[in-house]
């Protein structure tokens, strides 16, 4: 009695009761564990994965909401978006104590994959709710703009 998902491209089964949060289906029956827990309450997002290409808070939505639906984690992603965010943090250093930062990676990348140049505006509203407790905001604004310049020079 497992749900039935496309998880990292691949159709999986998460053999877990389909109540469970989605966050606990990922880290334990897929055993795919770059998906942090923070709060369990949807506020930090540090469990942000891709549910059909949107961002979402893994820890507060039951495994049920995965049944047919595409699953991205931070071990799946990839695509120009993806690799121009993971040069740019690279880059720029953007990772202090590194807790938060696949989901702040997740949100990022969703974000270039439908605006291909923010504003410093839609970038602090697409990353809301990403809490980084070491206080690197300016740097993760700075590489989501660096990324962005990537991507348009490799165009």
């Amino acid at each position: 009695m497992g749900v039935s998902c496309t998880l990292n491209g691949k159709t999986v089964v998460l053999n877990i009761d389909a109540s469970v949060p989605h966050l606990w289906a990922i880290r334990e029956s897929a055993d795919l564990t770059g998906t942090k827990f923070g709060c369990g309450i949807a506020q930090c997002g540090a469990c942000t994965v891709h549910l059909d290409g949107r961002p979402v808070r893994s820890c507060s939505l039951p495994t049920s909401i995965a049944a047919g639906r595409v699953i991205t984690t931070i071990e799946g992603v990839s695509g120009s978006a993806a690799a121009a965010i993971k040069e740019a943090w690279e880059k720029l250093d953007v990772a202090q104590c590194g807790y938060c930062q696949s989901g702040q990676i997740m949100s990022a990348v969703a974000l270039l994959n439908q605006n291909h140049d923010p504003s410093d505006a839609e970038i602090d509203a697409a990353m809301n709710g990403n809490v980084c407790r070491c206080g690197t905001y300016v740097r993760i604004r700075a590489a989501i703009h660096e990324a962005a310049r990537m991507q348009k020079s490799q165009k």
